[in-house]
């Protein structure tokens, strides 16, 4: 089994996972912007091409020149096309490195957000999704042409001021709405998101309840509530679309206005024989294409504002996931638990719901687990198997932290349970191997075998073969629950923690689930079994109590029961003592005379 280190002190100033991804980009952008520059030289041989036709073909009426210079232009656009082609595949295999560097730390950063109980959803990867698109699409590339806007504005002042001049203060038309228009649409644009956002949440926790949604009649209450974020964020996304279709289309009136006060301005030139006529439909293609990165990004704008807001919420998913570090291999456990001085409070709570506890598990213990509800029970559990960190205090596995060990090689050894059984969608083998492809048939059958599930997985349709649905759709609850345990204990485990596994189960059931857990302490495996049915606890070695997250007695079965079977027989008559009293009389009733002393209390 391998330890991992506990995780150095972050250096505030060392760039995060994202920003290195994005670093990796400095040598395709560079090939990018080298295959802008040639790309948008090339594309002078238009205005080029269009001024020797009117200056010299429509003169001399030459159509060798014509042809020449047609099959000339036609090549050099084939190659600026070609360019255009690989700058694009340029950043789309950075789009693949970028996704390679970010998808699988990502995804395992949402389970660790998830087990921490901070609410995130696989939002993540669909903004992993959209931060990629961004960076490597069509609106990255606008950017690569916008330093070329000041070099085709000196063009056009080098051929006339006046065309650079209202080629300049029309450029400066357009920066200015593209301003206005990101001040307008942000918080709407915004706004709408989160609210769409909360509203895909809300459906997905509705789904996963449908049959309690339906059994108490909650569709139109939920469907209220899933309409108000609905309309928020369609309100929102009405009114920002509002505001860009204002802008765009002011942005595109400019750009119309330019164009047509460009070939105003060169006519005018042209009649005062300033420039040639040649250069009449030059200016406009050239004014054009100064003006296009600009009209572009506003194009882009949506698609470069959601990349921001998907960044940022990337961002903070990654920053507070620390990845394994190089581990150091450890023995196979013998399974004995040290529990010391451990507090925990999780995420948010106002107090703490397990309290300074201190015990001991020997190696091939079977400890069972009760208290009343909210005791810490199923707390203590995820302690114990690492999923969680102590606020304070350290769970030990043969003298090794459980949190700091490597969570794929602590699997195959220590074994969870949770109290809500969950499958995935897959084959009931799947299911039971945890996905392993090497995971042999008699490794599969020997689990099922141990957890009494056997007979039962045979009776389904196609027996461990049987496609199971999300959640396991196939199978009753218990079956859920007995195909879980076949998971639990496969490969056998040295270390094995149940949380409620007798919850859904019938009285076959737990006289099944008591012979798995026989056949696991015969075996030498350490068990944890955490239950409110005392039939749980047949073959416990030892019990531990839990009362308001402290420690209310752990010794021998025997002791424990006991001292229960007491405590309770005392609370009943204590109660019954209070149920068959007399109410106490008024104060004076024994001065009363009228009242007969035998029907005083």
């Amino acid at each position: 089994m391998a330890l991992n280190p506990l995780p150095k002190a972050k250096n505030p100033n060392e760039p995060g996972p994202l920003l290195r991804a994005l670093r990796l980009g400095y040598g395709p952008f560079a090939f990018a912007a080298l295959f802008g520059l040639v790309s948008n030289l090339l594309y002078l041989a238009l205005p080029l091409y269009t001024n020797q036709v009117y200056s010299r073909v429509l003169t001399s009426h030459s159509l060798p020149t014509l042809m020449v210079l047609t099959l000339g232009a036609a090549f050099v656009f084939l190659v600026s096309s070609v360019i255009d082609h690989y700058r694009a595949q340029v950043l789309t295999g950075f789009g693949v490195v970028f996704d390679a560097q970010l998808a699988s730390r990502t995804f395992a950063a949402l389970f660790d957000a998830a087990v921490r109980r901070q609410g995130t959803r696989s939002q993540s990867l669909r903004d992993l999704d959209t931060v990629r698109q961004a960076v490597s699409g069509p609106a990255i590339g606008a950017l690569f042409d916008v330093p070329w806007i000041p070099i085709f504005l000196l063009i056009l002042f080098i051929i006339d001021p006046l065309i650079g001049a209202i080629t300049f203060f029309g450029g400066i038309f357009l920066v200015v709405f593209t301003i206005l228009q990101e001040r307008a649409t942000k918080e709407p644009m915004k706004e709408a998101t989160n609210a769409a956002l909360q509203s895909y949440v809300f459906t997905d926790a509705a789904l996963r309840n449908g049959e309690v949604v339906r059994a108490l009649g909650m569709l139109p209450t939920l469907g209220r509530q899933w309409a108000r974020l609905r309309h928020i964020s369609v309100a929102a996304g009405v009114r920002s679309g509002e505001r860009t279709s204002f802008y765009s289309g002011s942005i595109r009136f400019v750009r119309m206005l330019i164009q047509i006060l460009t070939v105003a301005a060169g006519a005018y030139l042209v009649m005062e024989r300033s420039i040639p006529s040649g250069m009449l439909f030059a200016n406009m293609i050239l004014a054009s294409r100064a003006l296009a990165p600009i009209e572009r990004i506003v194009g882009s704008w949506r698609i470069l504002f959601e990349a921001m807001q998907s960044y940022r919420r990337l961002e903070a998913t990654l920053e507070g996931y620390e990845p394994p570090v190089p581990v150091t291999q450890l023995p196979v456990p013998q399974g004995g638990l040290t529990v010391e001085n451990v507090s925990f409070a999780p995420q948010g709570a106002a107090a703490l719901t397990l309290i300074n506890l201190n015990f001991r598990v020997n190696p091939g213990d079977f400890v069972g687990i009760a208290g009343p509800s909210g005791a810490g029970k199923s707390t203590l559990a995820r302690l114990l198997c690492g999923i969680w960190k102590p606020n304070s205090g350290t769970v030990r596995l043969d003298g090794a932290d459980v949190y700091t060990w490597d969570r794929e090689d602590f699997g195959h050894h220590v074994a969870y349970l949770p109290q809500d059984t969950e499958l995935f969608t897959g084959t009931v083998r799947d299911n039971i191997c945890r996905f392993r492809p090497e995971a042999t048939d008699e490794e599969v059958v020997k689990a099922a075998q141990t957890a009494n599930a056997h007979e039962m997985i045979l009776r389904l349709p196609k027996g461990y073969e049987t496609e199971l649905g999300e959640g396991g759709q196939a199978l009753s609850a218990g079956q859920r629950q007995r195909v879980g345990l076949a998971r639990t204990v496969f490969g056998d485990p040295k270390v094995v923690v149940l949380d409620e596994p007798n919850a859904n189960l019938d009285n076959d059931g737990e006289a099944a689930l008591n012979q798995a857990m026989a056949r696991m302490k015969e075996r030498g495996a350490t068990v944890i079994v955490i239950s409110h049915k005392t039939s749980a606890f047949e073959h416990a070695d030892k019990i531990l109590l839990l009362n308001n997250g402290q420690m209310a007695g752990y010794g021998p079965r025997e002791e424990i029961v006991k001292a229960l079977t007491e405590r309770r027989q005392a609370a009943l008559q204590a109660a019954r003592t209070r149920a068959v009293r007399p109410p106490a009389a008024p104060p004076g009733a024994d001065e009363a005379p009228n009242v007969p002393a035998e029907a005083r209390p």
